[in-house]
């Protein structure tokens, strides 16, 4: 008997773990609708994608906005007749000395990485009681340990973590499954941007500096967001029924000896 297909919506599509998700999903043979606030980088996705065309579609939203959560919600329902999950993937990064941080990086942070994640669930909710779904969102390892000068991005994903806890217990009597995962530093766009925004004119120098913190020490890399990925997909299995509730860390054990 084959795989049944789902309806899946992943917010932060064209982000580099986004769009690896989105991969993942339709290798699968699910039908994957892509959200991010880039209507060009949505469109650049999509295109790279065009094997699975009639598989494959794109929302541009704001998460930022409950407003534009919802018509996310609504639109990817319109049209597909369901939905069976939804990864909320989109996020923003913030670093430096809490004592000059600006409402502007709060706001913005905790809007992306919080808000945006709390009120796409919030829609999608009736959805996944329906067709008893899952919901898998991407907290980080700063959202189970606290990191010097990150105090917002902490924040943020600490926020994450705990809001699915919560909503897993709640959402248990309906069948709807709540995980999130939580990685180390991963290779993509934002990881580059990361380090070209801190670094201090030397990225690779910054880069190089978090990888001297892996346990793994002179063959420690980062992670890959097929890595990410891969875990994703496989919480919003049939095979990971028994797992609600769960942060699982994907940090090659960098929160273990806290």
């Amino acid at each position: 008997m084959g795989q049944v297909e789902r309806v899946v919506l992943v917010t932060g599509g064209a982000g580099g773990i986004g769009r690896a998700v989105a991969e993942r999903f339709l290798e699968r043979g699910d039908l994957v609708t892509l959200a991010d606030l880039s209507g060009e980088r949505l469109l650049e996705v999509v295109a790279d994608l065009a094997a699975h065309r009639d598989r494959v579609d794109a929302v541009q939203v704001d998460v930022r906005e409950v407003a534009e959560c919802r018509r996310m919600v609504e639109e990817t329902v319109e049209r597909r007749s369901r939905l069976d999950v939804l990864v909320n993937c989109a996020g923003v990064w913030v670093e430096g000395p809490t004592a000059e941080t600006t409402e502007e990086e709060w706001d913005r942070t905790i809007d992306v990485n919080l808000k945006g994640t709390f009120f796409a669930c919030r829609f999608a909710i009736p959805h996944l009681e329906r067709t008893e779904g899952c919901i898998v969102n991407l907290s980080s390892d700063a959202g189970l340990v606290g990191t010097a000068e990150t105090a917002v991005y902490c924040a943020s994903k600490g926020g994450v973590s705990l809001l699915t806890k919560s909503l897993a217990l709640e959402l248990a009597p309906k069948g709807v499954r709540v995980n999130a995962v939580c990685p180390n530093d991963v290779d993509t766009p934002m990881l580059a941007g990361q380090a070209r925004d801190y670094g201090g004119g030397d990225p690779q120098a910054y880069l190089d500096a978090l990888l001297a913190k892996y346990p793994q020490r002179e063959r420690a890399r980062f992670i890959r967001p097929e890595e990410v990925a891969a875990l994703i997909v496989y919480l919003a299995s049939p095979e990971a029924a028994p797992i609600t509730g769960a942060c699982v860390p994907i940090d090659f054990g960098s929160t273990a000896g806290y």
